[in-house]
């Protein structure tokens, strides 16, 4: 029977109605208030368990529920005290509210409704604060995730909470609860505009300054997808500097009680040193290739995949990539591969020769298994003259994301890490970590997007000559003293903000200034920026950020707990736990709990245990005898208390005609590539391991024409640039006047004669880039500077006359100038 999606799998009621969002910026960082409508239409008490994601660097700051005139505000506990007064609540027929952080992952959370009586309603108001990640294009991104993808678990890792629970899934035409979602926006600089990938209501501006103003998605919105809004302000780039009041109640000297400093610092570089790229480096590209990247990009069945987008990405990132440098592409799944034992030096045989491998390559290695090719990679020596530059595409699919990040601060001082979170759903804490902990800049692909610009931006930020001896000094009143609660900033890159958060301690003057000066040496030359800042506390910013800094010392103490594995005299989970504690701010160590101590009757026997169904997100194709990983996108499960455990399993699928699936299937199907409807699952483990593929699969696909499905027709622009060579130029031959809509007649016999063939050409091709794809010139340029770098090394004559044929020919009206000649 086919699954309608206002039942369980066991027809019972679901109990989540509504989810409502308001979010609130305040220039680079965010307050967002959720609110979780629950109903109980049954005549049993129920426990529900909501899993759900939330932004990596995420602080959780308030957690409370409403059942009838009754509000109960949750406390901050160590956890395993939290976990002990629930299930204490519960057993005593108290209602209780437990929300858990993942130990393996921070933006995965567990939100525990216990002991919801019949025809009761609940309603459970959690709030979190969050810093906005700056775009290549200097939007400011907020994303609330609406999807939890599966989360890989690797065989020699262990579980935890939220990393891999069973849920229903359903079409999502069919998800049960709605979603409300507005936002209000006020900054010192004006709104220019504000984006997303959900249709929105018209911007309204509360000011005639245009700093403030109001959105909301539009009505008729599913919750189908990640709801990612980008924000643009007028002079982003200005450094600004906030200083917030300290909390009343709270003891002076402590962080809560003392005012908190937020920096948000851009560097300013020489124009000169900028223009000028690194022509060196050891480039090695990490590619995953679990059965998840066979999702479409777009959630559409006529949109590329999203191992068919990589793979043209990857062509771009090879041809861009400086004669001189070295590089090598790894790819993994529940095991990896690399094209060369080692990294190899850029040429035209070794450029071949990979893009021969990478146009092979499927999603077909399982898993989502990361941990080990860095581990490999990291093992590498370094090569002399040759900085690392990391480079990982992943669907962000993992589920020991904090051993990954781990592994990557461990080894921050041989390379830069380069992260790209791919589809809805990828792991903000991934992404971010990645970037953050390797010295590198993060990118999210979803919806609509295309990869190839935001890799290329990226690539110009790996081009960029490193900055060295980068230290922070300030400069403040007799009185002040200031202790620095953000790590000490290790990489700057051109248009990338840095957010410091500092305790300042002890008494100014209303009028005092205090002052910070950035310094940092740049491709041999010194340089400095200043910004002096008001010490009087701004108005109306709450606890915002003295939040995001326990947030961030939080992070920082739980890394260094998992470096030193100082579990057995507890010194730094002490600190932790005190200081979660006292600012509010969730962490892995400790829980929100909220219990209702009103009179209430031991319950007998278990809870009744319920699933909510949730969207499907992943189809992949699988080969024959194929094992798979099936945890849920967005997990929504209703269990009894600590009642529903079970073994892990591994689960094989059959072959199309050797047997059921992990779903009956009814009929044969052809696979669209988007959601597909499900029978409804038989009972089935809380979660499944040991597999090497990472998707939901409901056993209906015909396998065969889902791998016979016709590509699309390639896109000129990569035709065009396949035919580059390693060294810059272009070939003259039919391939060439093919993708530039000539015959080869017409091509050559426009040449000028003095001018040999490969100038001829490579001028042809930079004019028709310039001429037809400006809209896409992030993502040709650098390979249009090799280009016309390799132009300027044959001081070839006649390049005028050059480009006046070819803009002839092609129809353009290109100036030599404008080609970089």
């Amino acid at each position: 029977m086919d699954c309608c999606g206002l039942l369980t799998a066991n027809k019972e009621p679901v109990p989540l109605k509504s989810v409502e969002v308001e979010l609130q910026v305040r220039d680079h960082v965010a307050t967002v208030v959720s609110t979780l409508n629950y109903e109980n239409k049954e005549d049993k008490p129920l426990e529900a368990v909501f899993v759900f994601p939330l932004p990596g660097d995420a602080a959780v700051c308030h957690f409370s529920a409403t059942i009838g005139q009754t509000q109960i505000v949750a406390e901050v506990k160590e956890k395993q005290q939290a976990r002990e007064e629930y299930d204490d609540a519960l057993s005593s027929g108290q209602q209780a509210f437990l929300l858990v952080e993942s130990e393996q992952s921070p933006d995965i959370f567990s939100l525990s409704v216990g002991s919801l009586p019949p025809g009761e309603s609940a309603s459970i108001r959690l709030e979190y604060v969050t810093e906005l990640a700056v775009q290549a294009d200097d939007g400011l991104r907020f994303c609330l995730p609406a999807v939890l993808n599966p989360r890989y678990q690797p065989l020699e890792s262990g579980g935890s909470e939220g990393a891999s629970v069973q849920v229903t899934s359903v079409p999502a035409s069919l998800v049960p609860y709605s979603l409300s979602f507005s936002a209000r926006v006020s900054s010192p600089h004006p709104v220019s505009k504000v984006e997303s990938n959900c249709s929105l209501d018209p911007l309204q501006y509360l000011n005639t300054e245009q700093t403030q103003a109001t959105v909301k998605l539009a009505a008729g919105h599913k919750f189908d997808r990640d709801v990612e809004v980008l924000i643009y302000y007028k002079d982003a780039h200005q450094p600004t500097a906030v200083v917030e009041a300290g909390q009343a109640s709270a003891k002076p000297g402590s962080l809560m009680g003392d005012p908190v400093v937020m920096l948000s610092l851009y560097p300013e570089f020489p124009q000169a040193v900028m223009s000028s790229m690194a022509s060196c480096g050891e480039f090695v590209l990490l590619l995953d290739r679990s059965g998840s990247m066979d999702y479409a990009m777009n959630n559409s069945k006529r949109d590329q995949t999203r191992i068919g987008s990589a793979r043209d990405t990857l062509l771009l990132l090879l041809k861009s990539l400086p004669m001189g440098c070295y590089f090598n592409i790894y790819s993994f799944g529940s095991s990896y591969e690399h094209i060369f034992p080692k990294s190899v030096e850029y040429s035209q045989e070794t450029m071949e020769e990979a893009l021969k491998k990478v146009t092979d390559m499927k999603a077909n290695l399982g898993g989502t298994e990361i941990l080990k090719p860095l581990q490999h990679i990291y093992s590498q020596p370094c090569i002399p003259n040759q900085p690392r530059q990391v480079f990982v595409f992943t669907d962000g699919e993992v589920g020991n994301t904090k051993e990954v990040i781990n592994l990557v601060k461990k080894n921050s001082g041989s390379h830069r890490c380069f992260s790209f979170g791919i589809g809805e759903g990828a792991s903000s804490a991934l992404i971010n970590g990645l970037a953050k902990e390797g010295g590198g800049h993060a990118q999210f692909i979803t919806g609509a997007d295309r990869m190839q610009p935001k890799v290329m931006q990226s690539l110009r930020f790996a081009l960029q000559p490193a900055v060295v001896d980068i230290s922070v000094t300030w400069d403040l009143p007799k009185g002040v003293s200031v202790t620095v609660l953000s790590p000490p900033i290790t990489t700057i890159f051109q248009s990338q903000r840095s957010l410091v958060y500092a305790q300042l301690s002890g008494q100014s003057s209303e009028a005092a200034e205090g002052c910070v000066t950035v310094k940092y040496s740049l491709a041999g030359h010194p340089s400095q920026n200043q910004l002096h800042f008001s010490l009087t506390p701004a108005q109306d910013t709450g606890l915002t950020v003295h939040r995001l800094a326990a947030r961030t010392l939080i992070r920082s103490l739980e890394l260094e707990e998992r470096e030193s594995r100082r579990e057995q005299d507890g010194g730094v989970k002490k600190k932790v736990v005190e200081l979660s504690v006292q600012s509010g701010v969730s962490s892995v160590f400790t829980a929100f709990i909220a219990v209702n101590k009103g009179d209430g009757e031991a319950i007998k026997g278990p809870l009744l245990c319920r699933n909510v169904p949730t969207l499907i997100m992943m189809a992949c194709t699988m080969p024959v005898g194929a094992s798979v990983s099936c945890f849920a996108p967005m997990a929504m499960n209703m269990r009894t208390a600590r009642s529903c455990a079970a073994p892990r399993k591994k689960v094989i699928l059959k072959s199309a005609g050797g047997g059921a699936g992990i779903f009956a299937k009814k009929k044969k199907k052809k696979f669209s590539g988007g959601p597909t409807k499900m029978s409804a699952p038989p009972p089935q483990p809380e979660s499944i391991r040991n597999a090497s593929y990472d998707c939901c699969f409901d056993g209906s696909l015909d396998l065969e024409e889902s791998r016979s499905l016709k590509q699309p027709p390639r896109d000129p622009l990569l035709q065009l640039v396949s035919l580059q060579k390693a060294s810059g130029c272009w070939v003259l031959d039919p391939a060439l006047a093919a993708a530039l809509g000539k015959t080869s007649e017409e091509v050559e016999s426009t040449k000028p004669a003095s001018v040999n063939q490969e100038v001829w050409a490579t001028i042809l091709a930079l004019i028709w880039l310039h001429g037809f794809k400006m809209d896409a010139q992030e993502e040709w340029e650098l390979l249009a500077m090799k280009a016309a770098s390799w132009l300027r090394a044959q001081n070839a004559p006649c390049v005028t006359e050059c480009v006046e044929a070819g803009n002839a020919l092609l129809g353009c009206n290109v100036r030599k100038d404008a080609l970089g000649l």
